[in-house]
């Protein structure tokens, strides 16, 4: 490969935003036992015992909480990967307990597994990429034969305020602000949310959701969606669309906290 190359590669990368998701990862590494009901609305089509004696790649894997649960539904191990050096090492405390599964750097374009897991998922990553189906189809490499495939992703359902106002404000300025001062920003949406829930704002899911959530939850929820520099907001038929042209069967989604999809399909025993 040309440093030409390597250089478009790291441009790529970056265009995910890696660094600034690294710097939340490192302020907000806390596990919290709210964290699992969140695990299980993204990951719906499984159920605890589902993940029992099998092995998983989490890509986009953060400071690990999405492959902390599975492990203690009884999993038998597996690799948790991501490209930030922050994120990494926010994982590896939060999986010390856990031996059996590796925590490397890697990039989820080029993973470098063929039919090795049997649940390869990404929870709220590859809607930061630049080229997600590039993501999703080494995301399926990786799993074995009649091993599953999924993904959590925002929805545009529900989502249009987003898509119309937040969304040209976050690409506009705070993408393109130091992650530092985004972070500090954060604080004062957050207060506003804080008080329109508590006086019964929002009649969806997720909203209710929210509710059960201390300030800082909230604050780090806030300064995610705030952070990246590229933020997909998909309609159901295009979430199902990646998933099939990827090869994909039996593709079965739910629709989550009534604001994004959970996307699960099975890849077939003769794929390569």
């Amino acid at each position: 490969m040309t440093q030409t190359d390597l250089g478009g590669a790291d441009q790529v990368l970056a265009a995910g935003s890696p660094d600034r998701f690294g710097y939340e990862w490192h302020n907000y590494s806390e596990l919290r036992p709210e964290y699992e009901e969140q695990f299980r609305r993204w990951t719906v089509h499984l159920k605890p015992a589902d993940w029992r004696g099998l092995t998983f790649l989490d890509v986009g894997c953060g400071m690990g909480r999405n492959s902390y649960w599975p492990m203690t539904y009884g999993a038998a191990g597996g690799l948790a990967i991501d490209v930030d050096d922050r994120s990494l090492a926010a994982a590896r405390h939060t999986l010390a307990r856990f031996p059996s599964v590796r925590i490397e750097k890697r990039s989820g374009y080029e993973i470098g597994c063929k039919d090795e897991f049997d649940i390869v998922y990404s929870i709220g990553v590859i809607h930061h990429l630049q080229h997600p189906q590039k993501a999703l189809a080494s995301m399926v490499k990786a799993a074995k034969p009649n091993g599953r495939v999924l993904i959590w992703v925002y929805g545009r359902e529900n989502n249009e305020w987003i898509v119309s106002f937040a969304d040209p404000l976050r690409k506009a300025l705070f993408s393109r602000l130091p992650v530092g001062l985004v972070h500090h920003l954060a604080v004062y949406p957050t207060a506003l949310l804080w008080l329109l829930l508590r006086l019964g704002f929002g009649r969806i899911a997720y909203f209710a959701l929210l509710r059960e959530f201390g300030f800082r939850h909230l604050r780090s929820i806030v300064f995610d969606q705030m952070l990246p520099k590229i933020a997909h907001y998909w309609p159901r038929a295009t979430v199902e669309l990646m998933m099939m042209e990827q090869g994909l069967q039996d593709v079965r989604l739910a629709w989550v906290n009534e604001m994004s999809w959970c996307a699960i399909g099975t890849k077939p025993a003769n794929r390569a």
